[in-house]
């Protein structure tokens, strides 16, 4: 491993260590002690332990373990040790950090949990991990079941976990406060991956491009146009691929395609506006 590849494994295990505690602070301190429960494993771990008093790290264990197992059975070893290191770290920070309602105001604890769980993801997404979970669970689904799409059935399960937050509760407000904290976690993890931005297109030129394109069309269900180019200098043909990717999947396919090919030449853009399968509905 020369320097340069040390001085990025650092940074990123820095990044998803510091994602991870604000992650673990925001469930702790404001999300868990006022029954939040926006989506995800995490927040069915908040509505378990209503239900049984079982302590959220261990249901975030018990679900996120087998779903690694199965991961590296159906997407291979490689796919993600950093999502093992972040699912392993959530729970220890959730089993030492003391849970304490910073706010007992329903409303204050979702807007302020919502910022700091999704500044936490942000972080840990843009550094390359994820914390398993739902996220972990559509990829392997996907991979599967191609026709099935990992945004459809991420969106299910919060939905699903939303409500059932509801029921078990037995209020609807606090169904209501937690899609109010799910809809900020999602809009800080947009900002901190995209910026301000819509969505990226990425324009890949690489030797390895069938191998690249075959691999976002797989894991992460968007389409890829491949264009056939010359360089000037060389006079060698090249492949160029052109795709449009949104939400967490920029962090995660830029460094996919430097896993598979270290001297690709990747440009990256923002994009106001994309229509079409996959974005936004022609109107």
């Amino acid at each position: 491993m020369n320097n340069k590849n040390a001085n990025e494994l650092i940074i990123s295990i820095a990044g998803i260590t510091i994602g991870t505690f604000l992650l673990a602070l925001g469930l702790a301190w404001f999300q868990e002690p006022n029954m939040i429960a926006p989506g995800g494993v995490t927040g069915f771990a908040i509505v378990f332990k209503k239900l049984t008093n079982i302590p959220v790290y261990i249901t975030n264990l018990a679900i996120n373990i087998p779903l690694f197992i199965i991961g590296i059975i159906v997407l291979g070893k490689n796919f993600g040790w950093k999502t093992l290191y972040a699912t392993l770290l959530l729970s220890l920070f959730l089993r030492i950090m003391p849970e304490r309602a910073i706010t007992q105001d329903l409303l204050l604890a979702s807007i302020f949990g919502g910022v700091i769980v999704g500044i936490g993801l942000g972080i840990v997404f843009k550094s390359g991990g994820t914390t398993g979970g739902t996220d972990l669970a559509g990829s392997i689904l996907n991979k599967v079941f191609p026709v099935l799409s990992i945004s459809n059935f991420m969106m299910a399960i919060d939905v699903l976990v939303v409500i059932l937050a509801g029921i078990v509760d037995k209020r609807v407000e606090t169904s209501l406060y937690s899609i109010i904290s799910l809809y900020l976690s999602v809009k800080l993890i947009d900002i901190i991956l995209e910026g301000f931005g819509y969505a990226k297109a990425f324009i890949i030129i690489s030797n390895k491009s069938q191998e690249i394109g075959k691999r976002i069309i797989e894991d992460f269900d968007r389409g890829v146009t491949l264009f056939k180019a010359k360089g000037m200098y060389t006079m060698e043909d090249k492949d160029v691929l052109l795709c449009a990717v949104n939400r967490y999947q920029f962090s995660k396919i830029k460094h996919m395609v430097y896993e598979i090919d270290k001297k690709a030449f990747v440009m990256v853009t923002d994009i106001s506006e994309v229509l079409g399968e996959g974005f936004k509905e022609i109107e």
